[in-house]
């Protein structure tokens, strides 16, 4: 096992600092391929081949890089990492500007995920300090949309995922637990086209698609069943265009989660029964990517027992737990590969101007990553 004396949460933190102070919401494609610059660069430092793949579907670039070699079939370590945030441009120098408070250190993706996503790298730094390499092959993949469900890397993802033996996410944790399992979810877009009017002289003859839209995303929340774990929420929302003009147009994004594959359908149907026309205005609905329910199978655990018991060497006891997050995770565990998530660091206020990391955590979880990668095999 390494030495402790190697680990330094100072050192891993002064690494996650410059990734944080580049912003990179989804949208922001120049904020995002800096991130992949940076961590191209990372590990180019490191000695891995780096290959870039151009964006498609108006998303950043996807970038790997490789040491060891290409894994063959069922060989090998993956890692996935994702880049993107939630949190727009301006909150860093906004409401959530780089702070540390006692154990928590606050800043925009900071826990999801970038802090997870650099402590992988500099555990792998470690291991080359200490003159020792990863028993396998070992890809990193970065991913550039996780944020919205990953519909430009998917089919990359689950390609490298089958060339792969283990799968280790980076996504955060939450007190120390590990994911083996996520719920599904589903994402929907929903458009209510109304008929024009003049708002002020003709209100009467008009119908309102945001009016109808408002009684619509009631409909969806309200099918709700947290008893069931079955979710409903909607995000996003616009229409509309001058106030003077009845609005025949409006548009609203839904998630959705469902924890087992009856209920995944269930959802489904229920979406698809909110579709049809009724007094002038008409509701469409339109499915948008899906993160397939992943449940923990014998792969997993088999990969969780080896970290627990790493872990436990290393002076901590490791849990274990399926979850309503969806990550990339879902893909590379729905696909019966061992996979294991939530091994980047822990803190709290994930999508959230509370978004923090406990500088506590980045030393056993780095250590525990660096053991991973020794002794995989």
């Amino acid at each position: 096992m390494l030495s402790a004396n190697l680990f330094n949460a100072e050192e891993i933190l002064a690494g996650i600092l410059p990734w944080v102070e580049v912003e990179s919401p989804t949208t922001h494609l120049a904020g995002v391929n800096r991130m992949m610059d940076l961590a191209a660069a990372d590990m180019r430092a490191l000695g891995a081949s780096i290959e870039r793949v151009p964006g498609t579907g108006g998303y950043a670039d996807v970038v790997l890089a490789r040491l060891g070699g290409e894994p063959s079939s069922d060989a090998g370590i993956l890692i996935l990492s994702h880049l993107d945030t939630v949190h727009l441009p301006g909150t860093l120098h906004g409401r959530l500007p780089l702070r540390r408070d006692g154990d928590r250190y606050f800043g925009p993706g900071i826990y999801d995920m970038k802090g997870g996503c650099r402590l992988a790298i500099h555990a792998l730094g470690l291991l080359q300090k200490s003159e020792m390499t990863p028993r396998l092959p070992v890809t990193f993949m970065f991913v550039p949309d996780e944020e919205v469900g990953s519909p430009s890397s998917r089919t990359r993802i689950e390609a490298e995922a089958k060339r792969h033996k283990y799968v280790l996410v980076t996504e955060p944790c939450k007190n120390g637990v590990v994911v083996s399992g996520r719920f599904a979810f589903q994402r929907f877009w929903i458009a209510a086209h109304g008929r024009p009017a003049h708002a002020g002289a003709a209100n009467r003859s008009g119908r309102s698609a945001i009016r109808a839209m408002a009684r619509t995303i009631e409909r969806i929340e309200a099918m709700t069943d947290f008893e069931r774990g079955m979710t409903f929420s909607v995000g996003r929302i616009h229409g509309g265009t001058f106030v003077n003009v009845m609005p025949i147009e409006c548009r609203a994004e839904v998630l959705t989660v469902a924890p087992t594959e009856a209920i995944f359908h269930e959802v489904a149907e229920r979406m698809r029964a909110i579709a049809g026309e009724s007094d002038g205005v008409r509701i469409v609905l339109e499915p948008g990517p899906v993160r397939p329910l992943w449940q923990a199978h014998a792969a997993t655990m088999g990969l969780f027992e080896k970290a627990r018991i790493l872990a436990a060497e290393i002076g901590f006891e490791l849990k274990h737990g399926s979850f309503g997050g969806g990550s990339d995770g879902n893909f590379t565990g729905a696909l019966g590969r061992a996979t294991l998530d939530g091994l980047g660091v822990d803190g709290g206020g994930a999508h959230t101007f509370e978004e923090h990391l406990l500088v506590s955590s980045l030393v056993p979880r780095c250590r525990l990553f660096a053991e991973l990668l020794r002794t995989l095999n």
